[in-house]
């Protein structure tokens, strides 16, 4: 199974959230986070929209922390101040990732997780479209049963596959939607 650290500017988004939640769900990646990820992603979104309420999204995080027992990395801050990135803001996430043993780092940030800096902890910064495919790699057919259930699950407001394909596009999957548009049939 592939293990990742989500960074919030991945989890920020509620379908993006969902979708990868969804994989984690039916066992094709091990998702981790922290508590100050989860305090930054839910921060950022109410600064931005106003119509949301914190405490739905706390209630969101405990959700995501009950479901998923184990996902939220504890003990992370000692390491912190060790460790050297271009953004000094972001090392919380790279000392989650080490923590939690993670393969991956998911995120948009890509510049701010340099190879040179993550190499001797065998941990790669990777993108949400290119991470992914590399699902896709590791089982496609699980991987396309898991959308085509994501996608009928949907039902505020239901969505077709067009719809839930031009979803996934507007979170920057141009990749893995190009993927599923192959396999249309099928979710």
């Amino acid at each position: 199974m592939i293990s990742a650290i989500f960074d919030a500017c991945v989890l920020y988004s509620g379908s993006l959230r969902d979708f990868f939640l969804r994989l984690a769900d039916n066992g094709l990646i091990i998702p981790y986070w922290s508590e100050k990820i989860q305090n930054e992603w839910v921060y950022n979104l109410l600064q931005n929209r106003a119509d949301l309420k914190r405490e739905n999204l706390e209630r969101t995080c405990h959700e995501m922390d009950f479901h998923f027992p184990g996902a939220c990395v504890l003990g992370v801050e000692s390491g912190v101040p060790l460790l050297q990135l271009p953004d000094s803001k972001d090392r919380h996430v790279l000392a989650a990732a080490i923590r939690a043993k993670a393969q991956y780092i998911v995120t948009f940030n890509l510049k701010d997780f340099p190879t040179s800096a993550l190499a001797s902890y065998k941990v790669v910064a990777i993108s949400p479209d290119d991470f992914a495919l590399r699902v896709v790699e590791y089982d496609a057919n699980k991987f396309i049963d898991t959308v085509a259930r994501h996608r009928a699950a949907l039902s505020r407001p239901p969505q077709t596959v067009d719809e839930y394909l031009a979803t996934l596009e507007q979170q920057k999957l141009h990749k893995t939607v190009a993927f599923l548009r192959e396999h249309k049939d099928k979710i």
